[in-house]
């Protein structure tokens, strides 16, 4: 898997900047800090998040399993290898996860934006790994058929011919290494990794699916990362970027919560696709009031309806808020479009029903 590499000066600038931006006047809230609010929603997003399942096979004949929603993968004998080049035969174990709808690209924390911010339709997200005898299998490069998936999620172009969807890898995580000398005097590393803020970046990888009827066939390339069968979001309307203001639910957490997910955050699912984007940025050095986040600069085109899913974990409490929108043009002499939402306190079942219904919108 790809990795982002940042340096420990990096870091530690950028951990200054922040917290010489934070707004020390302010009052302390009374009741729970933002820290512990934010392993509120650790703990929701653990719970409810997509779970892999397990499947066994025989790998000298090969063979089809199929998950939970209809998700199918096919593997020829002779598939895998170790990672040492050897040859597997027997029985493996198969590990795989797919994310084909809103509710779950938002438990799991995989939105449909590439790498540089543009807009995906998603025909499908999966992760597959393969096991025997707890060694890490990798797939065998020589074998000439390829491992197939097959979603139940499908469009043909507007001709009713089939169509060609690329595909992407994802990376999900930052790899950070710090070095320094220890106790003798050594030079010594040691290396990190951190969840990726804005969940995915989705980089484009050769190789396409073929998507018509209801559903999409695409190959596995790789074991071990995710892999999305995916259309760029073509729009020809004139974009513009947009922001949103949690006011006083906004969580000082946001931005700094480097190993789980923000406890501050806003979702657009685009009305009749399968597009859900992230906005993970948060306004920097926001005006009392204006605390929130903000998308790509002109990322979403104006006149785009869609719904907006609001979610805060601040006081201890959950809040939320789903609207339904149109993006409008910017106002004169600016720049941006902006929403405040008005968030109310819910349930951890009411937070994951308002999650569910974005597969609906």
């Amino acid at each position: 898997m790809k990795k982002a590499l940042l340096s420990i000066a990096a870091i530690a600038i950028a951990a200054i900047t922040i917290s010489s931006c934070k707004k020390n006047d302010s009052p302390s809230p009374v009741g729970i800090d933002d820290k512990v609010s934010a392993q509120l929603i650790n703990n929701f997003f653990s719970k409810y998040a997509s779970q892999e399942e397990k499947f066994t096979l025989d790998a000298s004949v090969g063979g089809t399993v199929t998950l939970s929603s209809g998700t199918k993968i096919t593997f020829p004998a002779g598939a895998f290898k170790t990672s040492g080049g050897a040859a597997i035969s027997g029985s493996v174990s198969i590990f795989a996860k797919d994310i084909l709808k809103a509710s779950d690209m938002i438990l799991s924390n995989k939105p449909t934006l590439t790498a540089d911010g543009r807009m995906l339709e998603s025909y499908g997200e999966i992760i597959v790994k393969a096991e025997q005898g707890g060694n890490v299998l990798q797939l065998n490069p020589e074998q000439q058929k390829p491992v197939m998936v097959q979603v139940p999620i499908g469009g043909a172009n507007a001709n009713g011919a089939a169509r060609d969807i690329p595909m992407w890898d994802g990376d999900t995580t930052i790899t950070q290494t710090i070095s320094g000398y220890n106790h003798e005097n050594v030079l010594t590393s040691v290396t990190q990794q951190f969840n990726v803020n804005k969940g995915v970046a989705w980089i484009q990888i050769p190789g396409s699916g073929v998507s018509s009827g209801a559903t999409t066939i695409f190959p596995l390339n790789a074991l071990g990362e995710w892999r999305n069968c995916d259309a760029l979001y073509n729009d020809s309307r004139p974009k513009t970027t947009v922001l949103g203001y949690f006011g006083d639910k906004f969580n000082e957490e946001t931005g700094n919560n480097y190993m789980g997910q923000d406890p501050t955050m806003l979702f657009f699912k685009t009305a009749g696709t399968n597009t859900l984007v992230k906005l993970y940025n948060a306004i920097f050095m926001p005006a009392p009031g204006k605390e929130g986040m903000l998308s790509y600069q002109n990322s979403i085109p104006v006149g785009q309806e869609g719904t907006f899913l609001a979610i805060s974990a601040k006081n201890g409490k959950f809040y939320a808020e789903m609207r339904d929108v149109t993006i409008p043009a910017p106002a004169a002499g600016k720049t941006y479009a902006a929403f405040t939402f008005n968030m109310n306190e819910v349930s951890e079942s009411q937070l994951l029903s308002l999650i569910n219904q974005m597969s609906t919108k």
